[in-house]
């Protein structure tokens, strides 16, 4: 996630940063991208880009869906 203050990705639960930055690098890691966090993003194809945010909001919208049925 960027640092930029005009980003709108706003962190509303204090503390979510860090579990949010592990499971992206947990996904990256699944993708086949080792050490994403150390990569250049800016040298990665956005399609690779994209593939470790698409799997993230997946991943998130589940967990909630999961939540609110109770499970």
């Amino acid at each position: 996630m960027t640092t930029n203050n005009n980003s709108s990705n706003k962190i509303v639960v204090p503390g979510a940063r860090q579990a949010l930055d592990q499971m992206k690098l947990e996904i990256a890691s699944e993708l086949g991208m080792a050490n994403y966090d150390s990569l250049d993003k800016g040298n990665l194809p956005s399609r690779q880009n994209g593939y470790v945010g698409g799997y993230m909001t997946k991943k998130l919208v589940e967990m909630a869906q999961q939540n609110l049925s109770g499970k």
